[in-house]
């Protein structure tokens, strides 16, 4: 009997942390049907898991945004939407995405991952090696970049178009999330956004696009520079920009964004950190680079975004 008992209470435990879990997360589709632009895409989706059990997410047809809600008690009804890197042919979903909201509701802000369109198999971006954010680099040798557009392959059609539709629907996102800000305990006002590598590419577009409800009230680029010209807009939100010293094109990509930026008289921050060389994401290196979480933290209380 006293066995009979601990199984069912073990049971129930499990049962309430799947709950709670559950309850924690939810995954919204952004478009009702099929998205604009893609309806005739037909290659599924598909996911690969690395050694140490973190998603990429490919051929990626049906955008999703995953809500990740802090504690009520904690929440400061500030909101981010997390777009993750991958070249704009995959999504790097768990360490520049779940790991990324799972560190925001520490803070007690919202965060939702969203799941852009990404290139699909057979196209001419997808046989090329070109060295998108995040992407596999060819010839080593440093863009010439003008009007702070880093992106390495400008005269892909396929790539272009993909953009377009991952900025169209990362701004979808945002205006999901101001839609929904009442049920979510999120201030309309101090919804932001923050892509990683080719995601900043995406973030960026939606500051640069027409002012509507949905722009970004701040944007977060992690070693993503612009992927289209920068004329920053007289909407142009506060800029916060992490990178490493010796990023491949990304670099200075990066900082003539955040040259574009101060030229126009908008506030921007930038951190460069010298010995990394590639994406970090939320892994841990022993460097000071690791400590950038707690750099965008500061300006995210001092822009009164948050609250500690």
């Amino acid at each position: 009997m006293i066995r009979k008992n601990c199984i069912l209470f073990l049971v129930t435990i499990l049962l309430f942390i799947e709950s709670a879990a559950s309850a924690q997360s939810q995954e919204i589709r952004l478009w009702p049907g099929k998205a604009p632009g893609s309806e005739s895409w037909s290659v599924p989706e598909s996911v690969t898991k690395s050694a140490s059990g973190d998603r990429t997410i490919s051929n990626v047809v049906d955008p999703t945004l995953t809500a990740f809600l802090p504690d009520a008690a904690r929440a400061t009804g500030a909101a981010i939407v997390v777009a993750p890197g991958g070249a704009l042919r995959a999504l790097g979903f768990d360490n520049e995405g779940v790991k990324a909201a799972e560190w925001l509701n520490s803070k007690g802000i919202a965060a939702f991952v969203l799941k852009y369109r990404t290139l699909q198999p057979g196209s001419a971006g997808a046989r090329g090696r070109g060295a998108v954010p995040g992407g596999a680099a060819g010839a080593r040798q440093e863009l010439q970049i003008r009007n702070a557009n880093a992106n390495p392959e400008p005269d892909d059609p396929a790539l272009a178009e993909v953009l377009r539709m991952a900025i169209a629907d990362a701004q979808q996102a945002l205006k999901l999330i101001r839609h929904n800000s009442v049920e979510w305990h999120v201030d309309p006002a101090r919804v932001g956004i923050m892509g990683f590598s080719a995601g900043g590419g995406v973030a960026i577009g939606t500051a640069l696009a027409e002012h509507s409800d949905a722009s970004p009230d701040f944007l977060i680029s992690l070693y993503g520079p612009s992927l289209m010209d920068v004329n920053a807009p007289a909407h142009a939100p506060p800029l916060f920009i992490a990178v490493g010293s010796t990023h491949f094109n990304v670099t200075n990509g990066c900082l003539a964004l955040f040259a574009a930026w101060k030229a126009a008289g908008k506030p921007a921050e930038i951190h460069v950190y010298d010995g990394v060389s590639a994406g970090f994401g939320m892994a841990k290196r022993g460097l000071p680079v690791d400590t950038w979480t707690d750099r965008l933290y500061d300006w995210l209380v001092a822009r009164k975004i948050t609250t500690r």
